[in-house]
């Protein structure tokens, strides 16, 4: 017996304009999955529910929300004015511990990959087989007995067992463990860093890590005990087994991934940069002037470079190259590339960044992005500069100082006089105004080319963050926009006109909460193809309904 869809779940454009696009684009299949036969539904007013949960003595609940209602909560708790992070999950009786323990070794028997060639999702097939299961062994279990059984088989076969919780919390940036009976650490968006009632003993910690190197495709063990690989979803993983490199035991570090990218629009709404800044990089971007993003770790740079990518015209051929796959482009001529390890002791079958990136050299592309230049790469895309070609790119580096000397010193070794091929740098920092951790765009400068004297790079400062005000100031005139409109024939009115137009569109989609990806880069694409039409929508309060036209 199938779920009939309700009438929200149909295909309908309903909503607001994020809401419609999220339907139309995915992202365009927002069909509910059909219940599996013999399973009976869940109701929360009539059945006993999951959760059993009272908070610990000593401590005081100061927050409690859902990461999988009805299966799983988080119970934000104190003591003594620290906070500490209680994942809350079904409580399990012994008679159904006995039966999810039969259940899960059976599945592994009656599991075939051959299953997921019919069209049916796996949690689909996992549900049914489990049923069978229960069938066979002919046990009784009420309503909620299946649900938490199917719960916890969900976790631990399709999910990441008992830190699944952890990556369904949209709160969570750095999920870490440090080694053997530590309590797991979090980087929470409000408490900062956290402890959680989360912990693995030895057997279970190196078992649970080389299942987590294998979802993301890579294989670790005591010969090669440190693996950074990326996860199904998108995240960054970093893990050791054993102890020979990390001594109190095998550890990870999961860096989550954003399901939904930050855009322009959340960078003002932040307060990374402001309204001026983005309309800056728009036009900057749209007329092929190189960026390199720089700051230290977690500072907000590759945001900053995801975010202004989608100032790129839509139909320019894109090519990106990443250790990891953070970039969202909503471009259909985009190669996105990714680097990957030896499959055996030598180097033999590796592809590094410094590969793909002379190679992508050969596809002609227009924008090249970089998601990390540390070595010889960095060289290679200088060279790229040179030649012609736009490129964007992050380095760690504090300020404008340190991005010189790495560049110009061992491993990259980058010409004084391949420098001045660079056209913008933005240096971004992490925080805190006002006890908040924030993100800041510190200085935005143009390199303007080569002193003759010294042989030092000369640059213009063109916009600094004032930490006393967080406010940003305009400190001079742009090189980089006189060239630009010298390269078109424009004059300064034509130019100011320009900016303020596109300022004028940033600060509607604000204002209206257009910010998700999509909406941002079909706006762009409108008003890069008429730009007129894009300002009599605003005038009339219609970019909506025309976006959606659009789409």
């Amino acid at each position: 017996m199938g779920i009939e869809p309700d009438d929200q779940d149909k295909n309908t454009v309903t909503g607001s304009i994020q809401s419609k696009l999220s339907k139309a684009f995915t992202f365009l299949k927002n069909i509910r999955a059909r219940k599996p036969k013999g399973l009976p539904a869940y109701d929360p007013a009539v059945h006993a529910p999951l959760i059993e949960y009272e908070v610990p003595e000593k401590y005081t609940e100061i927050e409690r929300y859902w990461v999988d209602e009805p299966y799983a909560f988080i119970s934000i708790v104190q003591e003594k004015e620290t906070p500490h992070y209680y994942v809350v999950e079904p409580f399990l009786t012994a008679f159904e511990k006995e039966i999810l323990e039969l259940v899960y070794d059976d599945l592994q028997d009656i599991l075939t990959l051959k299953d997921t060639s019919t069209g049916v999702t796996k949690e689909e097939i996992l549900t049914e087989k489990a049923i069978w299961l229960f069938k066979r062994y002919h046990v009784s279990l009420d309503v909620p007995g299946i649900h938490k059984i199917l719960y916890y088989l969900k976790r631990n076969y399709i999910g990441y067992g008992r830190i699944h919780p952890l990556t369904l919390d949209q709160h969570i940036e750095d999920i870490s463990c440090d080694g053997i009976d530590i309590q797991v650490f979090l980087y929470h968006s409000k408490y900062r860093d956290i402890e959680t009632n989360i912990s693995f003993e030895e057997m279970e910690l190196n078992s649970f890590v080389i299942k987590l190197c294998q979802r993301g495709g890579k294989y670790i063990s005591i010969g090669e005990p440190m693996i950074d690989a990326s996860m199904p979803d998108g995240s960054r993983l970093q893990a050791t087994l054993g102890k020979e490199v990390t001594t109190r035991g095998s550890s990870f570090t999961i860096r989550k991934f954003k399901r939904d990218p930050i855009t322009p629009i959340d960078l003002i709404s932040f307060n990374t940069c402001n309204t001026e800044m983005l309309a800056y990089f728009w036009f900057a971007i749209e007329n092929k002037r190189s960026i390199l993003f720089a700051g230290g770790t977690a500072s907000g740079k590759t945001s900053m470079l995801n975010a202004s990518s989608l100032f790129i015209p839509h139909l320019s051929k894109v090519v990106s190259i990443e250790d990891t796959r953070e970039i969202t482009l909503h471009h259909d001529n985009w190669v996105a590339g990714l680097t990957r390890e030896s499959f055996i002791f030598g180097g033999t079958g590796e592809v590094s960044m410094y590969d793909l990136l002379r190679a992508n050299l050969r596809q002609r592309p227009e924008y090249i992005i970089v998601g990390e230049v540390r070595g010889k790469e960095a060289l290679t895309l200088f060279q790229a500069m040179s030649t012609g070609h736009t490129t964007y790119s992050t380095m760690h580096a504090g300020d404008v100082q340190t991005v010189v000397a790495r560049l110009e010193n061992e491993p990259i070794n980058v010409p004084h006089i391949m420098m001045q091929s660079l056209d913008i740098l933005c240096i971004q920092i992490q925080t805190y105004v006002h006890d908040n951790r924030v993100r800041r765009t510190q200085t935005v400068v143009e390199v303007t080319g080569l002193d003759p004297k010294t042989g030092n790079i000369r640059i213009n400062e063109l916009y600094h963050w004032d930490p006393a005000t967080d406010l940003f100031r305009h400190a001079g005139e742009s090189y980089v926009l006189n060239s630009i409109m010298q390269s078109r024939g424009w004059d300064k009115e034509k130019l100011n006109t320009e900016l303020d137009n596109r300022q004028k569109v940033l600060n509607y989609m604000v204002e209206k909460k257009m910010r998700d990806y999509v909406t941002v880069s079909l706006v762009v694409q409108a008003y890069s193809t008429n730009p007129g039409i894009v300002l009599k929508a605003i005038e009339d309060d219609t970019l909506p309904e025309l976006i959606l036209q659009t789409a």
